[in-house]
């Protein structure tokens, strides 16, 4: 559940993306590129175990407290992305959570792919995010490539 962000009342997976960013500022301070990583690299198989279980536990598919989802994925965003400056990394967050809360085609598709119950809900719920997170980076990069 984030670290709680993900208890907000009001757009949980909103205020996951931001506690994702403010984290990633953190531990990129704090950790070399090679650990920085290696952290994001287990955040995503740790969030897939860790969403079917929260989801069982809960008996919804896709819980919206759950947004480990959002903050694994916006971390890989920010991974790549960076050194962006703060409208870089403001511009990826917008993107991001357009496309997590609009889920315009792959997005849309991943979702709907792999919803259920078990391993493969826990894969779902983490998955189209991490499609998000990969629409969000090749619209940062064609918007790039035109400056």
């Amino acid at each position: 559940m984030g670290f709680g962000s993900g208890l907000s009342p009001w757009a949980p997976g909103t205020v996951g993306t931001l506690w994702a960013w403010a984290s990633f500022l953190l531990m990129s301070y704090w950790l070399d590129t090679t650990q920085l990583a290696w952290v994001l690299t287990a955040a995503l198989p740790l969030g897939w175990w860790v969403s079917t279980i929260t989801a069982e536990h809960m008996q919804v598919n896709d819980p919206s407290s759950i947004v480990w989802d959002e903050i694994a994925a916006f971390w890989w965003v920010l991974f790549i992305w960076m050194p962006a400056g703060f409208g870089g990394q403001f511009a990826a967050f917008i993107l991001f959570r357009l496309f997590d809360a609009i889920k315009p085609g792959p997005v849309g598709w991943a979702d709907q792919a792999f919803h259920g119950q078990g391993w493969r809900g826990g894969f779902g719920i983490m998955f189209d995010d991490v499609v998000a997170a990969f629409c969000t980076l090749l619209t940062l990069a064609l918007w790039q490539a035109t400056q």
